[in-house]
Protein backbone atom coordinates (compact mmCIF):
# COMPACT_ATOMS: atom_id res chain seq x y z
CA UNK A 1 0.00 0.00 0.00
CA UNK A 2 1.59 3.31 -1.29
CA UNK A 3 2.37 6.18 1.75
CA UNK A 4 -0.29 8.53 2.74
CA UNK A 5 -0.51 12.13 0.99
CA UNK A 6 -2.05 13.51 4.23
CA UNK A 7 0.05 16.57 3.81
CA UNK A 8 -1.62 17.72 0.91
CA UNK A 9 -5.28 18.16 3.26
CA UNK A 10 -5.78 21.15 5.44
CA UNK A 11 -4.86 20.45 9.32
CA UNK A 12 -8.96 20.87 10.01
CA UNK A 13 -9.35 18.10 7.52
CA UNK A 14 -6.79 16.01 9.21
CA UNK A 15 -7.94 15.96 12.57
CA UNK A 16 -11.94 15.75 11.38
CA UNK A 17 -10.52 12.20 9.35
CA UNK A 18 -8.51 10.98 12.20
CA UNK A 19 -11.53 11.62 14.30
CA UNK A 20 -13.91 9.88 12.26
CA UNK A 21 -11.79 7.06 11.46
CA UNK A 22 -11.63 6.67 15.62
CA UNK A 23 -15.51 7.19 15.75
CA UNK A 24 -15.86 4.22 12.53
CA UNK A 25 -16.87 1.27 15.08
CA UNK A 26 -19.80 0.45 16.69
CA UNK A 27 -18.02 -0.49 20.03
CA UNK A 28 -16.29 3.26 19.91
CA UNK A 29 -19.88 4.98 19.05
CA UNK A 30 -21.25 2.89 22.44
CA UNK A 31 -18.02 3.48 24.69
CA UNK A 32 -18.63 7.61 23.33
CA UNK A 33 -22.49 7.05 24.06
CA UNK A 34 -21.53 5.50 27.94
CA UNK A 35 -19.41 8.66 28.52
CA UNK A 36 -21.00 11.00 27.66
CA UNK A 37 -23.84 9.32 29.78
CA UNK A 38 -21.96 9.28 32.78
CA UNK A 39 -18.97 11.80 32.54
CA UNK A 40 -16.17 9.67 33.96
CA UNK A 41 -15.99 6.03 34.35
CA UNK A 42 -13.16 2.94 35.01
CA UNK A 43 -12.61 0.75 31.77
CA UNK A 44 -14.22 -2.24 34.40
CA UNK A 45 -17.17 0.03 33.96
CA UNK A 46 -17.25 -0.05 30.24
CA UNK A 47 -16.21 -3.22 30.27
CA UNK A 48 -19.74 -4.57 32.00
CA UNK A 49 -21.69 -2.25 29.76
CA UNK A 50 -20.66 -3.82 26.31
CA UNK A 51 -20.41 -6.96 25.13
CA UNK A 52 -16.92 -7.36 24.61
CA UNK A 53 -14.04 -9.04 26.37
CA UNK A 54 -11.77 -6.41 28.24
CA UNK A 55 -8.92 -6.87 25.88
CA UNK A 56 -11.16 -5.66 23.14
CA UNK A 57 -12.44 -2.89 25.50
CA UNK A 58 -8.96 -1.72 25.59
CA UNK A 59 -8.10 -1.56 22.54
CA UNK A 60 -10.92 0.84 21.74
CA UNK A 61 -10.34 2.25 24.21
CA UNK A 62 -6.72 3.21 22.87
CA UNK A 63 -7.88 4.10 20.02
CA UNK A 64 -10.45 6.60 21.00
CA UNK A 65 -7.43 8.34 23.63
CA UNK A 66 -4.98 8.09 20.69
CA UNK A 67 -7.08 9.95 18.31
CA UNK A 68 -7.32 12.58 21.64
CA UNK A 69 -11.31 12.23 22.24
CA UNK A 70 -11.14 10.67 25.64
CA UNK A 71 -8.44 10.89 27.78
CA UNK A 72 -7.36 8.41 30.76
CA UNK A 73 -6.14 9.49 34.57
CA UNK A 74 -4.80 6.91 36.98
CA UNK A 75 -6.74 5.84 40.18
CA UNK A 76 -5.33 3.47 41.82
CA UNK A 77 -4.90 -0.03 39.93
CA UNK A 78 -7.90 1.09 37.23
CA UNK A 79 -7.75 4.04 34.62
CA UNK A 80 -10.62 6.14 34.98
CA UNK A 81 -11.69 7.52 30.98
CA UNK A 82 -13.69 10.90 30.15
CA UNK A 83 -14.30 12.59 26.64
CA UNK A 84 -11.63 15.48 26.34
CA UNK A 85 -13.84 18.14 26.54
CA UNK A 86 -11.46 20.32 24.25
CA UNK A 87 -11.24 18.18 21.33
CA UNK A 88 -14.74 17.19 21.44
CA UNK A 89 -15.96 20.99 21.06
CA UNK A 90 -13.35 20.99 18.31
CA UNK A 91 -14.72 18.15 16.55
CA UNK A 92 -18.54 19.28 16.92
CA UNK A 93 -16.80 22.73 15.43
CA UNK A 94 -16.07 21.23 12.62
CA UNK A 95 -19.08 19.17 11.70
CA UNK A 96 -21.05 21.97 12.58
CA UNK A 97 -19.66 23.53 9.84
CA UNK A 98 -20.27 21.08 7.47
CA UNK A 99 -23.79 21.59 7.71
CA UNK A 100 -24.01 24.62 8.49
CA UNK A 101 -22.38 25.13 4.79
CA UNK A 102 -24.77 22.63 3.03
CA UNK A 103 -27.52 24.31 4.70
CA UNK A 104 -26.70 27.64 3.35
CA UNK A 105 -26.62 26.51 -0.70
CA UNK A 106 -30.36 25.85 -2.00
CA UNK A 107 -30.94 23.59 -4.55
CA UNK A 108 -27.30 22.33 -4.60
CA UNK A 109 -28.77 18.60 -5.58
CA UNK A 110 -27.03 17.67 -8.96
CA UNK A 111 -30.11 16.30 -10.08
CA UNK A 112 -32.03 20.18 -9.37
CA UNK A 113 -31.30 21.08 -12.97
CA UNK A 114 -31.38 17.39 -14.60
CA UNK A 115 -34.57 16.37 -16.62
CA UNK A 116 -35.70 12.96 -16.25
CA UNK A 117 -34.70 12.12 -19.58
CA UNK A 118 -30.90 12.92 -18.91
CA UNK A 119 -30.40 10.16 -16.58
Amino acid sequence: MGATKTHHFTERQNELATLIKALGHPARIAIIDYLLKTESCICGDIVNELPLAQPTVSQHLKELKNAGIIKGNVEGNAICYCIDDDVWHKFKGHLNGFFQTYDLKKNNCCFTNVKHKDL
